[in-house]
């Protein structure tokens, strides 16, 4: 956030990303909008050996929601070899997507599909058996999923069951 104090007051800054990777993003919100206008003429200015950038947010900052967070060992594994992914098609179903990432980066251990009629697109987690297949899927943004390019991160939560499913 130290890149835009001279554009206003950082309320919040979240970078998601491979911590390895250059493709790392950040959302950074500002107290007032002039901030966030004023962040938009960092476009191109280079941080660390990259450029930056910068554009303007579709989405808000929500807070963690700390009861999905993991909580052990276990989970902490778990997270490391589950990746989130958005933009999803709504006409893609649940094998589409595990076909998908099976296809292009290993095995999948679970896959749980999110989404509602009220939103243009879903939402996966999609957990693997090896680390290196969730690696693998975070070079997947961008790819086309059905008639959407797809957007992947590493996920901050373990796939955990649907407790409609599990009450059936």
């Amino acid at each position: 956030s130290g890149v835009f104090q001279d554009c206003g007051v950082v309320v919040d800054c979240r970078v998601c990303g491979d911590p390895n990777s250059a493709m790392r993003f950040a959302f950074i919100e500002f107290k007032e909008e002039a901030g966030a206008r004023t962040a938009l003429n960092k476009n191109g200015a280079v941080l660390g050996l990259y450029p930056l950038r910068v554009l303007p947010s579709r989405t808000a900052i929500v807070p963690v929601n700390n009861t999905y967070l993991p909580k052990n060992t276990e989970e902490k594994d778990l997270c490391a070899r589950t990746i989130y992914a958005a933009n999803i098609d709504k006409k893609v179903d649940k094998a589409d997507v595990k076909a998908f990432f099976e296809t292009l980066c290993g095995q999948v251990s679970r896959l749980r599909l999110l989404g509602d009629y009220q939103h243009a697109t879903r939402i996966a987690f999609v957990e693997f058996m090896q680390l290196e297949g969730a690696m693998a899927a975070l070079n997947c943004s961008g790819a086309l999923l059905g008639a959407l390019p797809i957007r992947v991160s590493p996920s901050k939560t373990p796939v955990r069951a649907d407790p409609r499913q599990d009450a059936a």
